[in-house]
């Protein structure tokens, strides 16, 4: 049977258990927009279970995942009002975590994920073209 039809639309098929390492991004200004995010969280149960969610990534399970776009993929955390982690996976191993947020808001998380992932791209390039 093809891998095709064994998994809906947009499954993490391509992404393999391997162990990763995460990153977190950086804007050009110095700003690490996941850590202000996570360090803003008042739920110690979602930072639990966000932590979590973390080292299993980091040891190679990143469970279900959904492609939102251009690279783009995120965690969901069903924990309280249901949380995003959105991250890029650059290369088999390297793990960009862009920024996180809440069921209520992801539209505009995932608008601001995008914009982060694109940067990281094109600042890499430019270090690579260097």
């Amino acid at each position: 049977m093809s891998l095709d039809k064994m998994y809906p639309e947009g499954y993490n098929k391509g992404m393999e258990a391997r162990p990763r390492t995460l990153f977190k991004y950086t804007t050009p200004t110095g700003e690490i927009p996941f850590s202000v995010w996570f360090s803003a969280l008042r739920d110690g149960d979602a930072k639990t279970a966000i932590a979590k969610r973390l080292r299993r990534a980091e040891a190679g399970t990143l469970g279900h995942c959904d492609n939102v776009g251009e690279g783009v993929w995120g965690f969901k955390i069903d924990v309280g009002p249901g949380y995003r982690v959105y991250f890029g996976q650059d290369g088999p191993v390297l793990v960009i975590l862009l920024c996180g947020g809440e069921k209520h808001g992801q539209q505009r998380d995932v608008n601001l994920a995008l914009k982060f992932w694109s940067d990281y791209k094109k600042r890499k390039r430019k270090e690579l073209n260097q």
